[in-house]
């Protein structure tokens, strides 16, 4: 039976200090990678020590899986999770591939562990909307969402908008709601700050464009 491999990617630094042994072995023995970026993945693949230059590598789009087994990489972070790669996933279990995600680093995850928020419902959302008004409506759903269920919410945004994203939440969100901001996780610039939403007001903080993950805890029901 032939194989498809989830391999979560680190955002920076070395991939022998993000995965584990088990992991890259796994990754060295394949030929056949899909990947999000091409440039990415060679960089990634090289570090591993990998003959980059032997390896078939193409990036995600119609691909058709011919019996190999195959490594899907996204750019940064986990396939499929916010990212390129569910499609091929679907079609390795429906041509009766086996798919096995690779242990690694996962961004929202660590930003929950971290975040001291309520770890037992949550909810990741994704990418809020662009336009600044439905941004703000759709933060104001899942602050109510959160006061109801007592849920974590958890999204990312685009690293250009980061600063727009932090003062919607600022702006909308209720002073006691607690937020969490994950930066750079992984890196050795990471920052992971939780407070209330006053809190975060009285010392403002820009994230620049730096991949961040947000979380929001809303309180009383």
């Amino acid at each position: 039976m032939s194989t498809l491999y989830a391999i979560p990617t680190p955002l920076g630094g070395s991939p022998h200090d993000a995965l584990p042994a088990p992991a890259i072995e796994k990754i060295r023995r394949l030929k056949h990678f899909v990947v999000e970026n091409a440039k990415s993945a060679r960089v990634f693949l090289g570090a591993l020590g990998m003959p980059v230059r032997e390896l078939v590598i193409e990036e995600i789009g119609d691909n058709r899986l011919a019996g190999n087994d195959v490594g899907l990489l996204s750019e940064a972070g986990c396939p499929a999770i916010a990212d390129p790669g569910a499609k091929l996933i679907e079609a390795a279990h429906a041509a009766g591939y086996k798919v096995v995600p690779l242990v690694g680093p996962s961004s929202i995850v660590m930003a929950l562990m971290a975040s001291g928020l309520e770890g037992q419902r949550f909810a990741f959302c994704g990418y809020l909307p662009r336009d600044a008004n439905e941004r703000k409506k759709r933060i104001k759903e899942l602050e109510s969402r959160s006061r109801r269920e007592a849920e974590t919410e958890i999204f990312i945004e685009t690293p250009y908008r980061n600063d727009a994203m932090l003062a919607a939440l600022l702006e909308t969100c209720a002073e006691t709601t607690r937020l969490c901001v994950a930066i750079d996780l992984t890196l050795p610039s990471e920052s992971i700050r939780t407070h209330p939403v006053d809190e975060f007001r009285k010392k403002p903080s820009p994230i620049g464009k730096r991949p961040a993950v947000f979380l929001l805890l809303a309180q009383g029901r």
